[in-house]
């Protein structure tokens, strides 16, 4: 059990700190004046419940930009409050019957892994701490099996490798450089997709070092790559819009496919150096086409027609050039070359 004490989620002693938006957040038709949390939410699933548009959490909470990127946390048993002049949300409780609204600080007790997460985390938890993009300089300075035990082709979980370059770290993660990530619009490629193998630890220094495999979902053998392995994150950024505009394109669908659906998750051709964070909710957008129009007198005229609006996509990692989202609401399929933006 660990303490953590807060003062009122995400902190009302610093209302206001957001300034209003010439539009407000629209209440859902069917809003209920408070609800009660319950293990297995999430902030988007709780925020859908009073609003229309579950991304504009924010602004509703009141949050400035560090308790954005880095808010308190609430749990199951808390209580949200709907002040509809605003509207406004904030944590209350029930003390006998009628419900109080705290305006104190309060300890509370809690296992830290029951915390409400932003997104459905079970769906982008692999993809939190494994080697998903890998660009030339990470992959120059990687490590490389070298040898297998008893020279058999491929291992697995409990098999003994051999690698170079594995220095300074006992834990690895195995991964095989799979498909280039090409920009649709420049043909530029962003970096490389890597396929994760497995895990492996450091059995023997030297040179080669010797490592067994701890755990591994696909066979790994000579010439799979390691990197360190990544520390598992806790996720709660809050669902916010970009600050500026954004333009991108879905340059792919976890597991090759090219149409997937709702808790499904795409890579965007668009990273850090776009101004893309952890947390940022982007729009999606189809491509109609084009059309020719023909006249009475034998005149064509061709018309691009504009995009349609059909979902919304939550950024939960992001890389240089490239970033990973997970499809949070879909009118339809989405496809591989759909865009995104600013919503």
């Amino acid at each position: 059990m660990i303490r953590i004490i807060f003062p009122l989620l995400f902190g009302i002693a610093t209302l206001l700190s957001v300034p209003a938006l010439a539009d407000q957040a629209t209440l859902a038709h069917d809003a209920p004046d408070s609800y009660t949390v319950v293990r297995g939410d999430t902030l988007w699933d709780i925020s859908g419940r009073f609003l229309r548009q579950p991304w504009r959490w924010p602004e509703v909470w009141r949050l400035n930009r560090d308790q954005i990127r880095n808010p308190h946390l609430i749990y199951p048993g808390q209580i949200v409050v709907l002040d509809r002049s605003g509207p406004y949300l904030s944590i209350g409780r029930r003390i006998g019957g009628p419900l109080y609204e705290k305006r104190f600080p309060q300890i509370h007790s809690e296992e830290v892994d029951s915390a409400i997460p932003s997104i459905p985390m079970q769906i982008i938890e692999p993809f939190l701490t494994r080697p998903l993009v890998v660009d030339d300089a990470k992959l120059a300075g990687a490590g490389t099996v070298v040898a297998t035990e008893t020279s058999r082709v491929f291992m697995g979980a409990g098999d003994t490798v051999f690698a170079k370059g594995v220095e300074g770290s006992d834990v690895w993660q195995v991964f095989r450089p799979a498909r280039p990530l090409v920009d649709p619009v420049t043909n530029e490629v962003l970096g490389h997709e890597a396929m994760f193998l497995g895990t492996a630890r450091v059995t023997g220094h030297g040179r080669p070092a010797t490592l067994k495999l701890v755990s591994s979902v696909e066979e790994i053998g000579v010439g799979d790559r390691l990197v360190v392995s990544e520390r598992p994150e806790v996720f709660s950024f809050v669902p916010h819009a970009p600050d500026a505009q954004v333009e991108g394109r879905l340059i792919g669908i976890y597991r090759g496919v090219v149409e997937t659906g709702r808790h499904n998750v795409v890579t965007l051709n668009i990273g850090s150096r776009a101004g893309l964070e952890r947390g940022h909710v982007l729009a999606l957008h189809r491509e109609r086409g084009s059309v020719v129009y023909k006249d009475d007198e034998g005149g064509k005229e061709t018309f691009d027609l504009p995009q349609q609006r059909y979902g919304l996509a939550f950024v939960f990692r992001v890389f240089d050039r490239v970033a990973y989202a997970l499809v949070m609401d879909a009118d339809g399929p989405v496809t591989v070359g759909d865009s995104v933006r600013k919503p």
